[in-house]
């Protein structure tokens, strides 16, 4: 199937084919013609099977047949800024041939500029859930023209704590619209919003929910917590390792790695919440163009990183959230390229591994570098702590030593020391 198949304008189709795209992927050769009938639609896909366009295109066609509006006809709502500012460059791309006006706002930059973009008229709005609530609430944007509202990553937004945020901004809606909702997963919270909200959606899905693509080639590396820096930075020594996007749990653990990465010859960026959106804007172009080629992120901040040509995701956490995985990793192997996805796995990470593996359904291979052995392997599936080994210590609360165990279990006693008698 082409894209010239599905329905869309010629200004869409010469838009896409100036991309240099012909051939629509899955997401969207089932999503479009259905968002082009204006149904309420369901799409589960995964991060980088195009789904922006999926819902961008429909979306665009439907703003360019009808009347302008001082106010906004469409609202796009994604869960970060760097999302929100992606879908906004393709809503400009996709939109070069139509006179469709749109803009995009999100939180950490004034507001003020937003504001005078507002007045200004728009077509299609494109926004973080507390930006979208701050100009509601001063008045500064009016909803009720809206004709179609697309959730983005609803999954996301649940995981972010946006849902509350969500339904306020659902309330403000027309009673009367097309809803998309976009999610890698669907977790049961997103279900009963979408049930209380959409009129009979039809659902579409793509892949499997939450499976990482084949072109993924995914291992798991053993390693002591105290020596993931060193394994991290050795890594990134080898000649395969182009572009890599590094994953950890923590803002500060983020910065950490900059600093000891810059002293191994990478260049490196990190993005996370406690940057500024000036500093994710230069980390994140800085990637794009190559100046960069190693990001450090937090799950939340990663959420809109769409860059070609990663070749390598590195989990130096594994998420406590096993679908986190299954994002993080989905950043490499785009547009029918491999990839691979390394993670670094403490022993204090088995319950975390053992989740993700019984989410992907398989064990993920595991392979031990020299240097870098541990104790017991942290690969596989159950979870369970190692037996103890004979000779091992058990620690007791409030005590500075540890007791010898013997192979029964049993607590030996030490011998008694004695005291050494002074010299004659």
């Amino acid at each position: 199937m082409m894209f010239d198949e599905l329905g869309l304008r010629p200004e869409l189709i010469r838009a896409v084919s100036d991309a240099g795209y012909s051939t629509p992927t899955p997401i969207q050769a089932r999503a479009i013609p259905v968002a082009l009938d204006r149904k309420d639609l369901i799409a589960c896909a995964q991060t980088g099977t195009g789904k922006t366009a999926a819902f961008l295109l429909p979306v665009l066609q439907r703003l360019a047949a009808g009347e302008r509006s001082r106010h906004p006809r469409a609202l796009i709502v994604s869960p970060t800024r760097e999302l929100a500012a992606q879908i906004g460059e393709m809503a400009l791309l996709y939109g070069g041939h139509l006179r469709v006006r749109s803009t995009v706002i999100f939180g950490g930059v004034g507001m003020e500029p937003q504001t005078r973009r507002l007045r200004r008229g728009l077509d299609l709005l494109i926004a973080t859930p507390g930006r979208l609530l701050d100009h509601l609430g001063r008045k500064q944007v009016y909803l009720g023209n809206v004709e179609v509202v697309v959730l983005d990553e609803a999954d996301r937004m649940l995981d972010m704590g946006f849902l509350p945020d969500i339904r306020r901004v659902l309330a403000v809606l027309p009673v009367t619209r097309q809803n998309l909702f976009f999610s890698a997963t669907m977790p049961g919270e997103i279900e009963e919003l979408i049930r209380r909200t959409a009129n009979d959606p039809t659902t579409v899905e793509v892949t499997p929910r939450a499976t990482p693509v084949s072109a993924i080639q995914q291992v798991v590396h053993p390693v002591a917590m105290t020596r993931k820096k060193d394994l991290l930075a050795s890594l990134l020594k080898r000649s395969d390792v182009g572009q890599a996007l590094v994953f950890t749990r923590t803002k500060a653990r983020a910065n950490q790695l900059v600093r000891r990465l810059e002293h191994s010859g990478r260049r490196v960026a990190a993005i996370h919440g406690n940057k500024s959106q000036s500093a994710r804007t230069r980390a994140l172009d800085g990637f794009r163009s190559g100046r960069i080629d190693t990001l450090i992120a937090t799950d939340i901040a990663a959420r809109g990183i769409d860059v070609d040509g990663i070749s390598h995701v590195v989990n130096f956490d594994l998420p406590n959230v096993p679908e986190d995985y299954v994002h993080r990793i989905g950043r490499t192997a785009r547009a029918g390229s491999s990839g691979s996805a390394i993670s670094l796995a403490a022993p204090e990470e088995r319950a975390q591994l053992a989740a993700i593996e019984r989410l992907v359904g398989k064990a993920i291979p595991s392979q031990t570098l020299a240097g870098f052995e541990v104790g017991p392997s942290v690969a596989g599936e159950s979870g369970k702590p190692a037996r103890r080994r004979q000779g091992a210590q058990r620690r007791y609360p409030g005590m500075g030593s540890a007791r010898p165990v013997a192979a029964d279990g049993a607590v030996k006693r030490r011998p008694r020391r004695r005291r050494r008698q002074p010299a004659a």
